[in-house]
C-alpha cells in the first residue's frame, strides 16, 4: 500500500495534516473529493460585470489607475482594469501587504471575486488574483476546492493531486461497476471517473464522474441489504407463532383505553410477520409517547401464547426497569411476569432470574447487556425486542438473537425518521410506523427565546420546583471550549452558586462512568434532584413524569429532530409541560425554531429538518453507511439511490450470490465493507 507520505511533494509535517483529516494512503487521496470547483474558464467581459447577481466572477483586465487607501483601520488598494469591452474596479481589502509593490499600470491581471455593479460601473472585491505574462492569452481551468484543515488548505491538496494523479491512477481499486452496466447507465469508465472528477475539464464531466461514485456506493449497500435480506428469507427456520382467534379483542379487553388506528395497524403487521417461517426482521418506529411499548407487549402476548419466551433489551438499567414497570400490568391479566436481568441486580435475584429463563418457567426477560452473558440462557426463545436499537452494536443483537436459534426480532426506536430516509438507512428491515398519538395527551408549550430573558426562564424554572416538579437544562458541551459553547458543568456550578443555591443541582454528561450517570438518573427518577443540567445523554428513553420543564441552551446548534426529541423528555405527565429554546441574542435561527414552536409532529419536524440540513446526523439515528458512504447522500441523491436498488434486485436476482466475473468487483466491495455490515441489522 502506497502512503501518502510516499507522493512526490509531501514531507513529514504535510503527511501529518492529511492523516489529521483521515487521508493516511494514496487511496484514500484518490477517494478525497473535491466538494465544488471555481470555473475559472472563463473571463467575464467589464461591460457585463456584476449582471449575473450571486457568485463569484472572472475577468481579465490591463490596469489603467491604482491608488491605496485606508477605511476603518483597513489597508485597501483599489485598481481600474480595462479590457475590450471597458473599465471596473478591482479592491483588495486588508490585503495591502500581499499586493502593493508587485501592481502597477499596464500590468494584465486575472482577478477573481462577487462582483456589485451601480451606476458608476462595477467594482469587484477580490478573492483570488494572477498576473498574466506580457501578450499571452489568458487559460484558464476548474480550480477543485477539497474539504481542507487548518493547516492544509484546499490549494495545497491540489497541488498534491495533480502532482501525483498519474501514479493515483497507475493502481485503481476495484469497480463495483460491471462494465456492462456502466456503459448502459452512460457512465464513464473507473480510470477517467477518478480523472474527471480530480482534474475535469467541464462541470458536465466532474457532475457525471461524482454521480457515477454515488451510484456505486448505492449498488454495493442495496445490494448487500438485498443478500442479507434473501439469506433470512431462504433460510427461514423461525418458529410461526399463530394469533388465534379473538386475540386481539381479547388484548384489547384487558386495557383501559382504546387501541389506536395505527397501534392496531401495526400490531397486525408484526403478527403476520411473527406467522411466517421467515424471521421477522422489522423496526417499530413511533413518536414519544405513540405506545410502541403497548405493540411490544401485543408481540410478546403473541409468543406467549404459543408456548415461546421474550427477551427485551435495553442500553440502560433506568430503561429497562422502565419497560418492567410498563409492561407487568400489561400482560398480568395474560398470566404472563417479567424477570428482570441487570448487571447491578443481587446475586441471588439474578440466579433465580436465569434459572427460570433456563427451564422455561418465565416468558419475559426484560435487562440490559447483562442478557448477553454467557450464564443467561433461554429453553424456548422466539421473540427478541431491542429497544433503541441503534445504541447496540451488530454484535451484540445477534448474540441476544444466537440464544434462540432463529427467534423474531423487533426493533424500536423513539426517533422519528423521514421515511423516505427510513427506507435506506434500514435497508434490510421492514418498516412500521405508529403515526399517531393517543388522545388526551397534553401538548408541550415551546417558546423560543433570547439568552437576554434567560431571567423568564429561571423564574419559569423556580416556579416549577416550588410546585413539586423537576427540570431539565440541556447544554451542548461538558466544559468549557473557544467554540463558545455552553458548558453544563459551568452552568451547573452557576446554578448552584448563584442562582438556585437552595435548590437541588445535578449534572449528566457523557464522560461520567456508567455507574455515576445510572446514579444520577435514578436520583433525578427518585424525585432526590430538582434540577438537572445534562448534555444529550438525556435525549432518549428516561420517563420522569414528574418532569415539566426542558430548558435548552443554544438550542441553534441542534437539528430540529433532535430538539423534538429532547422535548420528548418532558410531558410525560397530566401536568402542563414546557420547553424552552434559549439562542444567543445575535443568533438568526428563529424561523426555524419557529417550527418547533407550532408543531408536535415528529415526522412532519424531521421532513423539514431534513429539508433545511440535509441528512446529518439525525438525532439517535446511526447513518446509513456512515463510513461506507464517501461521496453519496441520501436526501439529495435519493432518486439515485432508488435507481441502484432496483438494479441490485436485478443483479441479485440474475446472480443471488454474485459468482460469476462480471459481478466479482461487487462481491469484492461487499467483502471489503465491515461498516456495511454493521448496517445490515441481520448479518
Amino acid at each position: 500500500m502506497t502512503l501518502v507520505r510516499d507522493l512526490a511533494g509531501v514531507g513529514a509535517k504535510t503527511a501529518a495534516l492529511f492523516e489529521e483529516l483521515g487521508v493516511v494512503s494514496a487511496a484514500d487521496l484518490l477517494e478525497h473529493f473535491p466538494f465544488r470547483y471555481d470555473d475559472l474558464r472563463e473571463p467575464t467581459p467589464a461591460a457585463r460585470l456584476g449582471l449575473v447577481l450571486g457568485g463569484e466572477e472572472n475577468a481579465v483586465g490591463t490596469i489603467v489607475a491604482l491608488r491605496e487607501r485606508r477605511a476603518r483601520g483597513l489597508e485597501i488598494v483599489e485598481a481600474t482594469l480595462r479590457d475590450e469591452s471597458g473599465t471596473f474596479q478591482a479592491k483588495w481589502i486588508g490585503r495591502n501587504r500581499y499586493v502593493v509593490g508587485r501592481f502597477s499600470r499596464g500590468l494584465r491581471l486575472f482577478v477573481r471575486g462577487r462582483t456589485e455593479r451601480t451606476m458608476a460601473g462595477a467594482t469587484m472585491n477580490v478573492t483570488a488574483h494572477a498576473i498574466l505574462p506580457e501578450g499571452e492569452a489568458y487559460h484558464g481551468a476548474l480550480v477543485p476546492i477539497y474539504p481542507a484543515g487548518k493547516e492544509l488548505p484546499s490549494r495545497k491538496i491540489a497541488q498534491v493531486v495533480k502532482k501525483n494523479l498519474p501514479a493515483l491512477l497507475s493502481s485503481l481499486p476495484d469497480d463495483p461497476l460491471p462494465v456492462r452496466l456502466a456503459q448502459e447507465l452512460h457512465f464513464p469508465a473507473l480510470e477517467q471517473a477518478y480523472r474527471n472528477v480530480h482534474a475535469p475539464q467541464t462541470p458536465q464531466e466532474a457532475d457525471a464522474a461524482r454521480r457515477r461514485f454515488i451510484f456505486a456506493e448505492f449498488l454495493v449497500l442495496a445490494s448487500g441489504a438485498q443478500l442479507a435480506r434473501s439469506r433470512r428469507e431462504q433460510e427461514a427456520g423461525a418458529r410461526p407463532l399463530i394469533a388465534s382467534d379473538g386475540m386481539l379483542e381479547n388484548f384489547q379487553g384487558a386495557l383501559a383505553f382504546r387501541l389506536t388506528s395505527a397501534q392496531a395497524r401495526v400490531i397486525g403487521e408484526i403478527w403476520s410477520d411473527m406467522a411466517r417461517e421467515i424471521p421477522m426482521n422489522r423496526l417499530l418506529q413511533g413518536d414519544v409517547g405513540s405506545g410502541k411499548t403497548l405493540v411490544a407487549a401485543a408481540a410478546i402476548l403473541l409468543a406467549a401464547r404459543n408456548d415461546a419466551q421474550a427477551a427485551l433489551m435495553a442500553p440502560t438499567e433506568i430503561l429497562a426497569m422502565q419497560h418492567a414497570a410498563k409492561l407487568a400490568p400489561l400482560l398480568l391479566p395474560f398470566g404472563i411476569t417479567v424477570e428482570v436481568v441487570l448487571g447491578a441486580q443481587s446475586a441471588g435475584s439474578r440466579s433465580s432470574a436465569v434459572d427460570r429463563l433456563a427451564s422455561g418457567a418465565a416468558s419475559l426477560a426484560i435487562g440490559t447487556h447483562a442478557l448477553l452473558t454467557q450464564g443467561v440462557e433461554f429453553a424456548r426463545l422466539g421473540l427478541v425486542v431491542i429497544d433503541e436499537q441503534h445504541r447496540f452494536g451488530v454484535e451484540q443483537r445477534a448474540t441476544l438473537r444466537a440464544k434462540g436459534g432463529t427467534p423474531h426480532t423487533l426493533h424500536m426506536t423513539a426517533t422519528p425518521i423521514p421515511r423516505t430516509l427510513a427506507q435506506s438507512i434500514y435497508a434490510d428491515l421492514d418498516i412500521s410506523t405508529i403515526d399517531e398519538l393517543p388522545p388526551g395527551r397534553t401538548p408541550i408549550q415551546t417558546y423560543a427565546l433570547r439568552r437576554s430573558r434567560l431571567d423568564r426562564v429561571y423564574a419559569l424554572m423556580r416556579k416549577q420546583v416550588e410546585a413539586g416538579h423537576q427540570v431539565y437544562v440541556v447544554a451542548p458541551a461538558i466544559e468549557e471550549s473557544e467554540s463558545e459553547l455552553t458548558s453544563a458543568l459551568v452552568e451547573a456550578e452557576r446554578f448552584q452558586r448563584e442562582i438556585f443555591a437552595d435548590l437541588r443541582v445535578e449534572v449528566l454528561h457523557g464522560r461520567l462512568p456508567a455507574r455515576e450517570k445510572e446514579a444520577v438518573m435514578k436520583r433525578f427518577v427518585r424525585g432526590e434532584v430538582d434540577v438537572l443540567v445534562a448534555t444529550t445523554v438525556v435525549e432518549v428513553g428516561v420517563d420522569v413524569a414528574n418532569a415539566t420543564t426542558m430548558v435548552i441552551l443554544d438550542a441553534h446548534r441542534y437539528g430540529l429532530a433532535q430538539l423534538h426529541q429532547l422535548r420528548g423528555r418532558v410531558g410525560r405527565g397530566a401536568v402542563a409541560s414546557y420547553c424552552i429554546l434559549v439562542t444567543p441574542d445575535d443568533a438568526a435561527d428563529a424561523q426555524r425554531l419557529a417550527i418547533l414552536t407550532q408543531s408536535s409532529d415528529g415526522f412532519a419536524i424531521a421532513e423539514e429538518d431534513l429539508r433545511l440540513r440535509g441528512p446529518g446526523q439525525f438525532s439517535g439515528t446511526v447513518q446509513a453507511g456512515k463510513d461506507t458512504l464517501r461521496h453519496a447522500d441520501f436526501a439529495r441523491d435519493v432518486l439515485l439511490y432508488r435507481q441502484a436498488r432496483a438494479v441490485a434486485q436485478r443483479i441479485l436476482t440474475e446472480d443471488p450470490e454474485l459468482t460469476t466475473p462480471e459481478y466479482r468487483g461487487l462481491r469484492r466491495a461487499l467483502e471489503a465493507a465491515p461498516s456495511l455490515r454493521a448496517l445490515l441489522l441481520s448479518s
